[in-house]
């Protein structure tokens, strides 16, 4: 795809964070608070769910970093210039739906598509001061694939219990794994060693 975006074209939103769990992507196109979460969601214009979700590998890395007001402990953040290997999942929402989990993320109102409404090209400048890039990942089904990190530099740091449960959850959705390869996975991403092990976050597996 090509050009301007129009508000009900489908895009690939790719998912490599909590929004792994299917249920926390739910509250922000419907609205509700995901479990552990310290915050409530509106919800999208069209809070209708995705038409479609997919496994995605994608090459590069997870870092956690900075500090979650809706966690507490550090974020997931996509590096695609790293020599590793990144577990993902695509849904399929509408432009528009996107633009409004954007905005939520930001903390701002629904309602009013990014700009600029183009697919090609830089990464997308967004409203967000922590997912401040939205970045081109090609196409799936003629399709674009886009998602949210920092380009920034990142310092690794810490995630906290609820937040890589919710994770863990949204892998265990997408990945046809076993709770240690999952552990073993997440324990490889910057920032969770040496607070986390893949012992104890195995152990987040059974709770």
């Amino acid at each position: 795809m090509t050009g301007p975006v129009a508000t009900d074209d489908p895009v690939w939103y790719v998912a490599y964070g909590s929004n792994l769990s299917a249920e926390r992507l739910r509250c922000y196109l419907a609205g509700g608070r995901p479990p552990g979460a310290r915050r409530s969601y509106q919800g999208c214009r069209d809070p209708a769910p995705p038409t479609a979700d997919v496994l995605l590998r994608l090459p590069g890395r997870i870092v956690f970093a900075g500090e979650s007001r809706v966690w507490g402990g550090a974020m997931a953040f996509y590096d695609p210039t790293a020599d590793q290997e990144v577990v993902a999942r695509g849904y399929r929402i509408t432009f528009g739906q996107l633009s409004d989990v954007v905005s939520q993320e930001a903390r701002h109102p629904v309602g009013n598509d990014l700009t600029p409404a183009q697919v090609d090209g830089e990464p997308w400048e967004t409203p967000s001061h922590v997912y401040e890039s939205l970045i081109r990942l090609g196409d799936r089904d003629g399709t674009p694939m886009v998602s949210l990190t920092s380009l920034q530099e990142l310092r690794p740091a810490p995630p906290s219990a609820d937040y890589l449960r919710t994770i863990l959850r949204g892998l265990a959705e997408i990945w046809p794994s076993t709770p240690w390869m999952r552990s073993c996975y997440l324990a490889e991403a910057l920032g969770v060693a040496p607070t986390w092990s893949a012992a104890t976050l195995y152990d987040l597996t059974l709770i």
